[in-house]
């Protein structure tokens, strides 16, 4: 099997690590700008942190494939939907959890484990009976698919907010009670039908594995890889200015383009640093993270619905470090300062599996 490089590792743990920070701050009333997601279109650094994760899956599946490529592909299509329905349950299960006081007639359905499932495993099925030299045409017929029918099957604003067929979709199937509420009415970032275009980003990372493994030196594979991140990002932001914004809670074409362009650039920087250039100490925290990311994910969304949980006084536990702990250190660094420390609580189990070469696998 074509060795995989430091790298990848340190690029996986780093995206869980990020993860981790963004959705858990110690006040989401403090918060820094880049920090925030993107109302509507656009795209701050936080909104680049999930789709590097996926994209970061389709990267690891170009290698960890490969053992299945001459197998029987019966053994391999089952080893993917068991793994597809695993993580779907993981996270609908968080959703719900703690189960004693919520109902699951208002149980919200999708959500991030719940995309990475979808993701995966209909990226998975494309690249197992797809030939691989037709995946860039898969790739292209879904962003222009998608982009297509959300022009044709939406509102009269169809790219707005309101008018998405992403959110009629979702109504239609699961109503209103069980899809997110945060953006003002009914929409889940995380919809069934934006899930099309979150299948392109894993095909996006496939490829790119793939062109990587081409060639042996690292350097040669940074020269392979880096035209196709400048490309993916100057067609994303083409596309963006030709009237299809980027924009995550959609997950549009051009947002697929543009996230995994910068994607492909930060992992030929991590080539370079890591792996031509063997600085690899500083990546430590990122290479135990890297080892198991979504069980350190889970585990991380449990935890933080633990916390609130505890009660003291009117405050959830976690609410009430912030407050008579972090916030000492000024409101929006102390409630970044409390993500970190939460991070590194988390970080503590992914070292302890780490050390002893233990790989939960969701």
């Amino acid at each position: 099997m074509k060795k995989r490089l430091l790298s990848i590792d340190v690029m996986r743990g780093m995206t869980i690590f990020f993860m981790i920070i963004v959705n858990d701050p110690g006040s989401w009333q403090h918060i820094y700008a880049p920090l925030e997601h993107s109302k509507w279109n656009g795209c701050t650094p936080t909104d680049l942190v999930f789709p590097f994760f996926v994209f970061i899956v389709g990267l690891s599946m170009s290698f960890s494939f490969l053992k299945f490529e001459h197998a029987d592909r019966s053994a391999w299509i089952k080893k993917v939907l068991r793994r597809t329905a695993l993580i779907f349950l993981v996270g609908l299960l968080l959703n719900w959890f703690p189960f004693y006081n919520k109902s699951i007639g208002d149980l919200r359905i999708l959500g991030v484990l719940q995309r990475i499932a979808l993701a995966y495993g209909i990226g998975a099925l494309i690249i197992i009976f797809v030939r691989q030299r037709w995946l860039v045409y898969v790739l292209a017929g879904i962003l222009l698919g998608y982009w297509g029918l959300l022009l044709w099957l939406g509102g009269p604003n169809p790219l707005s907010l309101e008018d998405n067929i992403v959110r009629t979709i979702d109504l239609w199937l699961f109503g209103e009670r069980h899809v997110y509420h945060g953006y003002g009415i009914p929409f889940d970032p995380e919809g069934l039908f934006s899930t099309i275009p979150t299948v392109g980003t894993v095909l996006v990372g496939y490829l790119i594995g793939k062109t990587m493994q081409k060639v042996e030196m690292p350097m040669q594979k940074i020269i392979r890889i880096l035209p196709w991140g400048i490309g993916l990002v100057l067609g994303g932001v083409a596309w963006n200015f030709l009237g299809f914004p980027i924009n995550k809670p959609i997950w549009s074409s051009s947002y697929v383009l543009y996230a995994g362009g910068l994607a492909t650039l930060l992992l030929s920087l991590l080539i370079w640093i890591i792996d031509v250039q063997g600085w690899k100490k500083w990546a430590y925290v990122f290479r135990v993270f890297g080892l198991n990311p979504l069980a350190s994910y889970a585990l991380s969304g449990l935890v933080i619905r633990i916390f609130g949980m505890i009660k003291i006084g009117d405050q959830g536990l976690y609410g009430w470090l912030y407050t008579h702990v972090f916030q000492h250190a000024g409101d929006q660094f102390g409630s970044l300062l409390q993500a970190i420390t939460y991070a590194m609580v988390i970080w503590l189990f992914a070292w302890w599996l780490y050390k002893n070469k233990k790989v939960i696998k969701l």
